[in-house]
């Protein structure tokens, strides 16, 4: 599934979604930080806090894209700086695992990011945040939900052809047994 271009009078109206993970102990109060300083970025970010990036299955951001997420920030501590250690290193790994499996599904890569945001650095988070939803709005709605119903329209649409050709010309009765 590539991206699709959306026609060009949804563009300028169109607002792209993103999910954002964000670690509990960094990013979610890096980005509590940034609302209290009342600093200014795009409202187009749903965050999910966890307790560690690490803690983040690579379901949860396949549902997230076919849930109608047109982008996923996944953001913890820096390297070295996990209170749980190894947390972000394990997230680390995922990350690259998901950018080959969104390579395979024709998502483009730019539409998952990994951040490595401290808790002292909200600006960072008003930064991302505003860089990403800028990204997507280049590249444009994902659109995966409706590609789910065109789908299921052309199995439906299949099913019918098959059952149409099965009325046509039955398939040959099954040999005797016995032979």
């Amino acid at each position: 599934m590539s991206d699709p271009t959306p026609p060009a009078n949804t563009k300028s109206t169109w607002s792209p979604r993103i999910v954002a993970f964000f670690c509990n102990w960094c990013t979610y109060t890096a980005a509590d930080l940034a609302g209290v300083s009342r600093m200014k970025y795009a409202p187009n970010a749903r965050v999910i806090r966890l307790m560690c990036s690490g803690r983040v299955d690579p379901q949860f951001v396949l549902d997230a894209f076919s849930r109608g997420a047109d982008g996923v920030l996944i953001g913890g501590c820096h390297p070295g700086d996990c209170h749980y250690v190894e947390g972000n290193y394990k997230m680390l790994r995922r990350f690259q695992l998901l950018k080959r499996m969104l390579k395979d599904l024709g998502i483009d890569q730019k539409r998952l990011r990994l951040e490595w945001i401290s808790a002292a650095e909200g600006e960072r988070v008003k930064t991302v945040i505003n860089e990403m939803t800028a990204q997507l709005k280049e590249l444009g709605p994902l659109g995966v939900p409706q590609k789910f119903a065109e789908w299921d329209q052309e199995v439906r649409a299949l099913a019918r052809e098959v059952k149409a050709a099965e009325a046509v010309s039955p398939a040959p009765a099954v040999a005797a047994a016995g032979r």
